[in-house]
């Protein structure tokens, strides 16, 4: 069986298993110790061949956010195990989130690595759904709500990614005919099919995916998603979710610019990005609760990276970096906000004060990762960010004001949080205090992330260089 697809199908036998274990703390371990597997297993991949496995295909754009997914994924399953406790879910709920999350990371691996258009959407809608079921696994008014908003929302985007998908295939089979789902297939044959369906399949699918993506202007889940379920879930929709979802409008792209009569896809990628960008940089300065307020910092990450994108040459490098990082930062922030919420019984931002004087590493470790989801360096999201505006300047001097507008005010919010959050008088402990053993693992991940995210930027070795500028140049 081909390495690609043992990192699809493992993660969804242990799904099975995990739904079947009657112990939490075993399902706990064994939820590690498959995701630590398909760690091993995307590491496989750097030495394995680019190119097509069947309906599987590797190459250096999926390549990274496999690997940051899988990374992820073992990151995120340790701080389960250390603080699904607090999460007070009974021994059902509790082998439900094991099972529904491994069938999520089946799921996001699938869509990254899928080589036909409709596998790929069959992917994220499975994705979607586990997280539906994770996001509702409280079983509160306001989880249920919430999950019923995810779903609705992102089954009307999945819907316009079905159409688009319908419209895409329409202009291929002449062409192709039977072949007409494949993107490598796609990709060669593009430049023969119909511009006008080219360009209406793109609307359709940049609005559909980017609903999944986060991006406006069907936004509006993400933050309830965010709030009411497990704290890990956050962690992986942030970073695993939405990249995928952007991943797809990424090969949607490059199929369109490879046609030279279709409309250029950069204005559509760069309109939204900053629309998302403005929208959750004002957002974020009304923000109550620290889990709404950080998922509100993703919708503004992925308008940046989508901006990026939009604006092409070197900025397309900018938003790979940019996806990498938010991915890795992001979910830090998570596991640190996590933490804080269990120890002081709420997750509002009035709750939650001092931190680096109450609990050090806890604190010292969120403050960094705030400041590195704000852009200040030695992080990933600094050089990205100054990238995409050196690019800017050069390419499109229009957008600067509104792009800095955007940065400088979500910064600004950012670092209001990170003062409230981490400095100041302490509040008081009123939740549940963990165990030393369980404080370390899951305050862990958290210092881990942050070491990747300031080595990548400051000393990224060159063959991951190499790769992620390999795939900015199948990024048409």
């Amino acid at each position: 069986m081909p390495l690609p697809w043992i990192i699809v199908f493992l993660p969804w036998a242990g799904a099975i298993l995990l739904a079947l274990l009657p112990r939490a703390r075993l399902a706990a371990l064994v939820n590690i110790g498959i995701a630590s597997v398909s760690l091993l297993l995307a590491l496989a991949l750097l030495f394995d061949d680019f190119g097509p496995s069947g309906w599987t295909h590797l190459d250096p754009l999926n390549l990274p956010l496999l690997l940051v997914g899988a990374f992820v994924g073992l990151t995120t399953a340790i701080y389960s195990a250390a603080t699904l406790e607090a999460e007070a879910l009974d021994a059902l709920g509790q082998r439900a989130y094991h099972a529904a999350f491994q069938g999520f990371m089946g799921a996001q691996a699938l869509a990254l690595l899928a080589d036909n258009l409709g596998v790929m959407w069959v992917a994220i809608e499975i994705a979607t759904v586990a997280t539906v079921l994770m996001v509702a696994i409280h079983r509160t008014p306001a989880a249920i709500e919430a999950a019923w908003k995810f779903f609705v929302l992102c089954g009307v985007g999945i819907a316009l990614a079905l159409l688009g998908t319908i419209l895409l295939y329409l202009a291929a089979q002449p062409v192709l005919g039977e072949e007409g789902l494949s993107w490598r297939a796609l990709l060669g044959a593009a430049g023969r099919m119909d511009a006008n369906l080219l360009n209406l399949a793109f609307v359709f699918l940049l609005v559909g995916y980017g609903t999944k993506a986060g991006l406006v202007p069907l936004h509006s889940w993400l933050p309830d998603a965010h709030a009411e379920g497990p704290t890990a879930i956050s962690a992986v929709l942030s970073g695993l979710l939405l990249n995928a979802a952007l991943h797809a409008v990424l090969r949607t792209k490059s199929i369109i610019g490879a046609n030279p009569d279709t409309l250029p896809t950069g204005p559509f990628l760069m309109a939204l990005g900053l629309a998302s960008l403005l929208l959750a940089a004002l957002a974020l300065w009304r923000r109550a609760d620290a889990r709404r307020l950080f998922a509100w910092s993703s919708i503004e990450h992925m308008g940046l990276a989508a901006f990026a994108f939009g604006v092409g040459g070197a900025a397309t490098l900018a938003g790979l970096l940019h996806m990498i990082g938010h991915s890795l930062i992001k979910s830090a922030i998570f596991f640190g906000i996590g933490q804080a919420a269990a120890l002081k019984g709420s997750q509002k931002m009035r709750a939650i004060g001092g931190l680096a004087a109450s609990h050090p590493w806890l604190g010292w470790g969120l403050a960094l990762a705030i400041a590195g989801i704000g852009g200040l360096p030695p992080f990933l999201l600094f050089a990205s960010e100054f990238q995409m505006v050196a690019e800017t300047i050069g390419a499109h001097p229009w957008a600067v004001l509104p792009l800095g507008l955007g940065i400088v005010t979500a910064a600004a919010a950012l670092i209001a949080a990170l003062q409230s959050l981490c400095f100041g008088a302490p509040t008081p402990d009123a939740g549940l205090v963990p165990g030393p053993a369980a404080m370390v693992a899951g305050i862990a991940p958290l210092w881990l992330h942050l070491a990747v995210a300031a080595w990548l930027a400051l000393a990224m070795p060159g063959a991951i260089a190499t790769l992620l500028r390999d795939a900015a140049g199948l990024i048409r």
